[in-house]
C-alpha cells in the first residue's frame, strides 16, 4: 500500500482500478471506480465482507448523480434541501446510464436500488469527479472492526493481511464524527434507515 499526499496520483490509480483510501464526512474511506465489477471484488477481500451487502457510493454533485438514479421529484427536493451533506439516499438505479457506464454488482442492491450521496467532502468529491462516475465509499477497516480516522490506523488495520488497498491519501487524523444520515423514499415519505450527523426534522416530501 502506497502513502501518497498528492490527489494526482491517486486518480491515475482509479482509472486503472486500483482500490484507494482516502478521507471523507465520517473517517477513512476505502474506493474505488462503482461500475468496475473487478474493483468491486477487490474491496470485498479487502474488508473481508459478505458479498450479498452492496457497497455505497459518492458523486460530487448533483448532475452525476442524476445521470445513475431514476429521479423523481421527490430526489430532486431532497438534493435542494440535503446535497452536497451527510446524507445517503437509497433510491432505485438506472439499468443504464445516460454515457451506458452501468454500477456494477456489489452497488446495485437485488431490488435494484443504489445507496448515493453528493459528498461534502473537498477531497472525496474531486476524486470522484476527476473518475467522472460514482466512487465506492465504504469505511477503510475489515468487516466487524472500528473504523479508521488515522493513517497508523489503516495501516495497522491491513498490515499482514493477503489482500490491501493499492494508495493511501494521507489527510492526517480526521474528526470522528457519526456515519451518514441514511433514508428511503417509500410512499412519499422519508423512512430513516440510519440515525447519523444530520437530523431530519420533517419526512413528509411534497
Amino acid at each position: 500500500m502506497k502513502i501518497v499526499t498528492k490527489i494526482e496520483e491517486v486518480i491515475n490509480e482509479l482509472r486503472d482500478g486500483g482500490v484507494v483510501v482516502y478521507p471523507t464526512e465520517t473517517c477513512y474511506g476505502l474506493g474505488g471506480d462503482a461500475t468496475n465489477p473487478e474493483v468491486v471484488e477487490k474491496i470485498y477481500k479487502i474488508k473481508q465482507r459478505r458479498e450479498e451487502k452492496p457497497f455505497l457510493v459518492i458523486v460530487p454533485d448533483v448532475e452525476m448523480a442524476k445521470e445513475y438514479l431514476e429521479w423523481s421529484p421527490q430526489l430532486d427536493e431532497i438534493a435542494k434541501k440535503y446535497w452536497p451533506g451527510a446524507l445517503t439516499v437509497v433510491s432505485e438505479g438506472k439499468s443504464k446510464s445516460e454515457k451506458d457506464k452501468r454500477l456494477t454488482d456489489g452497488v446495485i442492491a437485488p431490488d435494484g436500488t443504489v445507496a448515493m450521496r453528493v459528498t461534502a467532502h473537498p477531497v472525496a468529491a474531486e476524486l470522484a469527479r476527476a473518475l467522472g462516475r460514482p466512487l465506492i465509499s465504504t469505511s477503510a477497516n475489515i468487516s466487524g472492526r472500528e473504523p479508521s480516522y488515522s493513517v497508523e490506523e489503516v495501516i495497522n488495520m491491513f498490515a499482514n493481511q493477503p489482500d490491501q488497498p493499492d494508495i493511501l491519501i494521507n489527510a492526517g487524523e480526521l474528526p470522528k464524527n457519526l456515519p451518514t444520515t441514511m433514508v428511503k423514499v417509500d410512499g412519499g415519505q422519508l423512512v430513516v434507515l440510519r440515525k447519523g450527523q444530520l437530523e431530519i426534522k420533517s419526512l413528509e416530501i411534497v
